[in-house]
């Protein structure tokens, strides 16, 4: 019976190493640049830059709404009705394209990459306008609305002067703040040149 105990404290001493360094593998791996880049792609990356330029946004701002947003699949739909890579809403993207001109915009438009990038992009620069360029308040309008986060401020629920994220009314548009600034620093680190 004795030396059974023993057996088994011994195998367990081996398993926790074991798993110690299986750990510690995996954490060297995911610091690895190269390693992190699959987790952190840059999917669409000319389309990015090239509207990110276009209305002045930093395109790995972009990136990370993207990431956050549907993971790079173009075809995503939400529960609420959110369309495309950037989930937009299809009343929203009908009213950016008629701030655009664009007469031939469809609700199917949203599927398509570059269509769907381009108004978000177009979007977020309108949003970094009205909220002058305070990114907490960017991303909590673009997740729960420009209306909410104009409330907020306007009835004290937040100041925008000092925002803190657990100001944000909305636990969703908490947690969806936390993600984009997490993923927006990863993508800074990753590929800023």
């Amino acid at each position: 019976m004795i030396k059974k105990k023993r057996t088994l404290v011994t195998v367990g001493k081996k398993l926790l190493i074991v798993l110690a360094i299986a750990v510690l593998i995996g954490y060297c791996l995911l610091t690895i640049p190269a390693l992190e880049k699959v987790l952190y792609p840059y999917p669409n990356q000319k389309i990015v830059e090239k509207y990110a330029a276009q209305y002045g946004v930093d395109p790995l701002f972009v990136v990370a709404i993207i990431r956050e947003e549907s993971k790079f699949f173009p075809q995503s739909q939400s529960h609420k009705g959110a369309i495309g890579l950037m989930q937009l809403m299809p009343t929203t993207a009908q009213s950016i394209a008629e701030s655009l001109g664009d007469k031939k915009y469809t609700n199917e438009d949203l599927l398509n990459p570059e269509k769907n990038i381009q108004y978000g992009t177009w979007y977020l620069s309108s949003l970094e306008k009205v909220f002058s360029n305070n990114l907490i308040l960017v991303i909590a309008a673009y997740n729960g609305g420009r209306g909410h986060v104009q409330e907020w401020i306007a009835t004290g629920q937040i100041d925008p002067n000092n925002i803190r994220q657990e100001d944000i009314p909305f636990k969703e548009t908490r947690d969806y703040v936390s993600r984009v600034l997490k993923s927006y620093q990863k993508y800074i680190r990753l590929y800023r040149t």
